[in-house]
């Protein structure tokens, strides 16, 4: 690995004369203890994704309480309402934590205060394109999906709601990403679990009515979601506004494109990366279909499992965009690469432990979707195959998180989008012109996230710094080859 840098004492940053002292949560991602820091900065994001499982589990039981029709029509929406909340969240949100903790770790509160300003248009403009988009073209994606009639209209009902209020979820998301980015994870994840306590709070008493208030239905289950979201959204902006390490200026600044490109750079690629994930687990359940119903389950089940990871990855990875982000920003370029290193770590050994388990008894996991013997036959024989790779599979997805650390999320869009092709084309490979069969699908699959981690590990390595200019108290050669190594 060839990098043109210097590690750089955090005292070297900031001599008293021509720079504020560091905050104390910004000192504590530069030089706090690399495993405890990530430890304690990753325990309130865990309670956030518990949060989002609350969402997911109240709206769908509340509405099967009205009918079948309603909670399908919902079922229709619910995946779109759950693109705007990851899209921003993890997406489009860790471009702003990410920008926000590289000015802060160079010292430069100026900048990050008005990429807050600049992470709150794109939140205005995000939320736009989405109701935009969705409103207009529900009535044919619903159709597209197999709505008809009443399922039809409960759904319309409910996405005309909770899509055309997605404002509140954008501006609430993305500000909550610019508190991330200070290292601050305790205060964004207090709110979104305060939020999902009203939803679960109100939601009944809007879906079936209560006194003089009507019954609204599936709408109801959408007014549940933006009311809560609404709070939440002026508590950020409040909190923004009053105080923190960052600030919500609305006065005195002006858009800047190269702003907006700093917070892009990461988010849009974040963004692709989400719907590239999703997207090939459309393509490799139509690959299993071709092979019949049974092997379709048998591989959606397993896979239900990956699900699960993406949020415990989520949870260290906002920690790791931090913590990578400041030490980046701060030129403490070898602290960056251990605690990527040290992130990326913890999340595979986690992922990889929860493969080995299931590879072991699959049983634990298949036993909980289906007592079908053929479908719980193969749901086994995926997990078997493939539950060993989740080791490669975490290491990508903790390898994911460090990128955007870095500001390079198009290296891992690009090997997620080689990962999503592989396994298709290779599954494919392996039916019809070796004829393995299941097993073959499904070690393709595997492979699939060997090469994903593979490529993210070749990526991180290759990363090379920006020269770091002489600083006052430093004794090393800046710039000079391999000092960080």
């Amino acid at each position: 690995m060839s990098e043109r840098s210097a590690s750089i004492s955090p005292r070297s940053l900031a001599p008293a004369k021509t720079a504020p002292p560091a905050a104390a949560r910004t000192k504590l991602l530069l030089e706090g203890p690399i495993l405890p820091t990530l430890l304690r900065l990753a325990a309130p994001n865990i309670l956030t994704l518990l949060a989002f499982v609350g969402v997911i589990t109240f709206d769908g039981f509340f509405l099967g309480r009205i009918g079948t029709n309603a909670l399908a029509g919902a079922s229709l929406a619910f995946p779109w309402v759950m693109m705007v909340l990851q899209t921003t969240n993890s997406g489009m949100g860790l471009g702003v934590s990410s920008a926000i903790a590289r000015a802060l770790g160079a010292g430069r509160r100026d900048r990050a205060d008005a990429l807050v300003f600049h992470a709150f248009l794109l939140a205005l403009a995000t939320a736009a394109v989405f109701s935009t988009v969705m409103l207009l073209g529900a009535p044919f994606l619903f159709r597209l999906m197999g709505g008809r009639d009443e399922m039809l209209a409960d759904a319309l009902a409910y996405a005309n709601v909770a899509l055309g209020g997605a404002v509140v979820i954008c501006v609430s998301n993305l500000l909550g990403n610019a508190v991330r980015g200070t290292g601050n994870m305790s205060f964004p994840a207090s709110v979104l679990i305060g939020a999902v306590i009203v939803h679960i709070a109100i939601s009944p008493v809007l879906i079936f009515g209560f006194g003089p208030l009507p019954a609204l239905g599936p709408a109801g289950a959408g007014w549940g979601i933006v009311i809560p979201f609404l709070g939440s959204s002026a508590i950020m902006i409040w909190y923004l506004r009053s105080r923190t390490i960052v600030r919500l200026n609305f006065r005195g600044v002006t858009p800047r494109w190269e702003l907006f490109a700093d917070i892009l750079k990461v988010g849009v690629p974040g963004l692709i990366n989400i719907a590239i994930t999703n997207l090939s687990v459309v393509v490799l359940t139509g690959i299993a279909g071709q092979m019949g119903r049974d092997t379709a389950l048998g591989y959606a089940m397993g896979a239900r499992l990956e699900y699960i990871m993406q949020p415990i990855a989520f949870g260290f990875g906002t920690a790791i965009v931090a913590m990578v982000g400041t030490n980046w920003g701060a030129r403490q370029y070898r602290r960056a690469r251990e605690v990527a290193w040290t992130g990326a770590a913890t999340v595979a050994l986690l992922c990889g432990t929860i493969g080995l388990i299931v590879a072991f008894e699959p049983r634990l996991w298949i036993g909980l979707f289906s007592d079908d013997a053929e479908v719980a036959r193969l749901g086994a024989l995926y997990l078997r195959i493939v539950g060993p790779a989740y080791l490669c599979l975490g290491l990508g997805f903790g390898l994911f998180y460090v990128t955007q650390g870095f500001g390079r999320g198009v290296a891992a869009m690009n090997a997620n989008a080689v990962r999503m092709v592989e396994s298709a084309a290779g599954g494919l490979v392996a039916i019809y012109w070796f004829d393995l069969g299941v097993a073959g699908f499904f070690a393709a699959v595997a492979a699939g996230f060997c090469i994903y981690a593979a490529l993210l590990v070749r990526a991180v390595v290759n990363v090379e710094a920006p020269d770091a200019a002489p600083a006052a108290n430093s004794s090393a050669p800046i710039g000079a080859k391999g000092a960080d190594q």
